[in-house]
């Protein structure tokens, strides 16, 4: 997972992050553990607890939003973060799948990061490489 400095005109109220992998599930589950690392630094985080997510796209693009906005979800309603997290994509089926492991946000033990309000398509970018796959996605903070 990579932080970036925001392009020119960029608004500094977004992050972007990049995840890379050899498949495209390793590569969409650093964006996420990118994202959620934002929320709660992970190094304090415990695999305590495993929790699952499932979802389906039109496409490649939404099949990922569509992912990271329920890792999201989870987050926000129940406290979940991921210190681990395995992700599974049928890029013919466009269904995906995250197996997180982790635990509940606990204010009396975790550190508070920043406040991810939503996934977008805005500048999202989905790259096969040589050593496999580069997945760009910017959230709205």
């Amino acid at each position: 997972m990579k932080g970036y400095d925001y392009p020119p005109g960029g608004p500094p109220a977004d992050l972007l992050v990049e995840g890379r992998g050899k498949t495209l599930g390793e590569a969409v589950a650093n964006v996420a553990l990118g994202m959620l690392n934002m929320i709660t630094p992970l190094e304090g985080i415990t695999e305590r607890e495993t929790y699952r997510a499932d979802v389906e796209g039109i496409d490649l693009q939404s099949l990922i939003l569509n992912l990271l906005d329920e890792i999201l979800f989870l987050n926000d309603s129940e406290g979940l973060t991921a210190k681990n997290l395995t992700v599974e994509i049928d890029e013919e089926k466009l269904a995906a799948s995250a197996v997180g492991r982790g635990e509940r946000f606990s204010a009396g033990t975790h550190e508070v990061g920043i406040a991810v309000k939503a996934v977008t398509y805005h500048m999202m970018k989905i790259e096969q490489t040589t050593e496999g796959y580069s997945v760009r996605v910017v959230f709205d903070t």
